[in-house]
C-alpha cells in the first residue's frame, strides 16, 4: 500500500516492483497490510494505518527493502 507521491517511481512502478518480489499492491489499507509506503503529501490513508497500528515505511526505507 502506498499513500503520497514518490520521488524514485511513479506509484504503478512501484506497486508492480512489490509484485515482482512476490508481494501484492492494494489501494486501501485492512488488517493484512503489512507495510503502507509513505511518500511526500500522504493521505488519510496513513492516519488510518497508524490507527490499526501497521509499519509505515518512508521512501528511502522502501527503496532499501526493494533492492534499489
Amino acid at each position: 500500500m502506498i499513500t503520497g507521491t514518490l520521488n524514485a517511481f511513479s506509484r504503478e512502478k512501484a506497486q508492480e516492483r512489490i509484485r515482482q518480489l512476490g508481494g501484492t499492491a492494494k489501494d486501501n489499507v485492512t488488517k493484512k497490510t503489512t507495510y503502507v509506503v509513505v511518500g511526500a503529501d500522504p493521505g488519510s490513508k496513513l492516519g488510518r494505518a497508524q490507527e490499526m497500528g501497521i509499519k509505515t515505511l518512508s521512501e528511502e526505507e522502501f527503496l532499501r527493502l526493494v533492492g534499489e
